[in-house]
C-alpha cells in the first residue's frame, strides 16, 4: 500500500539538439508514489527499447504486488532489508534479467542496456535505488547534495586517484558506465534511505541534464520557481542552451509532508 506522504511531482523528457530519436524514459507512478527515470543505450535505437522494457516492467511488477501481496516473487527477499527495499530491488533486478534475456535472443538488440533512478515514497521516507549514472540530487535550505554515486569509469578514477578538475574535463571515457541494467545476468542495486523534510525538492535526471549542465546551475534552475513543470522544463531548456548533446529526462518530486 503506498504512503499517506504528500508529493508534487512533475517531469518530462527531450531528445536534445544532437540525436535523432530519445533512449530516455521516465514514470510518475502516482497511486505506488514511484518515480522513474531510464537512460538506454545500444545501436539501432535498441537503448528505446531497454530504457523502455525497463519502465514497463517495474510499473507491472508494483501493479501485481501491490493487488496480492502474497504474489511470488523471482527472487527471495534479503531479510536484512525491509518489504518495501525488497520489492524496489527485485522489481529492478527482474527489469534487467528481462533486458538480459530479450538481448541474448535478438541479434538486433545485442549489447543493449539502460540505467535507472528511482524514488519510492514510503512511511519511513524517500527510498533510493539505482544503477547507472543517472542521478538523484536533493534541495534543502538552500543547499543540493547528490544522492546517488555514479556507476561509471569516471567516478571509478576519480576514488581511486584524485584527478585534477582539467583531468576531470578532459577525461576520454566520460560515457563510459561500468554498471547497467542488462549487461549481464545479475545486477547489483545501490539503495539508501532519505528522511525528507517538509520543503525538500528531488530532481531525478539522466546524464542528458548533469553532463552539459553544472550542479550549480541544476541547483538555481530548480530553485528558482516552485511550480514543477516550469522547474522541469527551464532544466530542460538549460541542457539544450549548452549544446544539446544527449536525451534529456527530468522528474522533479517535492516532499509536503506526511497525512
Amino acid at each position: 500500500m503506498a504512503s499517506s506522504a504528500r508529493v508534487l511531482v512533475a517531469g518530462d523528457t527531450n531528445v536534445g539538439m544532437k540525436r535523432t530519436h530519445n533512449e530516455d524514459a521516465f514514470e510518475v507512478i502516482d497511486e505506488e508514489k514511484l518515480y522513474l527515470v531510464a537512460d538506454g543505450m545500444g545501436g539501432h535505437a535498441s537503448g528505446e527499447v531497454a530504457s523502455k522494457m525497463a519502465i514497463d516492467t517495474l510499473r507491472e511488477f508494483f501493479k501485481a504486488t501491490s493487488a496480492d501481496p502474497e504474489a511470488t516473487w523471482p527472487y527471495k527477499m534479503d531479510k536484512s532489508r525491509g518489504y518495501e527495499e525488497n520489492r524496489l530491488i527485485t522489481g529492478i533486478k527482474l527489469a534487467n534479467l528481462r533486458i538480459h534475456e530479450n538481448a541474448q535472443r535478438d541479434p538486433k538488440l545485442r549489447g543493449m542496456g539502460t540505467t535507472v533512478v528511482s524514488i519510492l515514497v514510503i512511511d519511513e521516507g524517500v527510498l533510493i535505488a539505482h544503477v547507472g549514472d543517472s542521478r538523484v540530487y536533493r534541495i534543502r535550505d538552500g543547499k543540493m547534495e547528490q544522492l546517488t554515486d555514479d556507476h561509471s569509469l569516471l567516478n571509478d578514477y576519480i576514488k581511486m586517484k584524485r584527478l585534477t578538475e582539467e583531468e576531470i574535463a578532459n577525461f576520454p571515457h566520460k560515457n563510459v558506465i561500468v554498471r547497467a541494467l542488462g549487461m549481464k545476468e545479475t545486477v547489483k542495486v545501490d539503495t539508501r534511505l532519505d528522511h525528507p523534510q517538509p520543503g525538500d525538492l528531488y530532481v531525478l535526471c539522466s546524464d542528458g541534464l548533469c553532463g552539459p549542465v553544472t550542479d550549480e546551475e541544476i541547483h538555481e534552475l530548480s530553485s528558482s520557481t516552485n511550480d514543477l513543470k516550469q522547474g522541469v522544463a527551464r532544466l530542460i531548456d538549460r541542457a539544450n542552451q549548452n549544446g544539446g548533446p544527449d536525451n534529456v529526462t527530468v522528474v522533479m518530486a517535492k516532499w509536503i509532508g506526511k497525512g
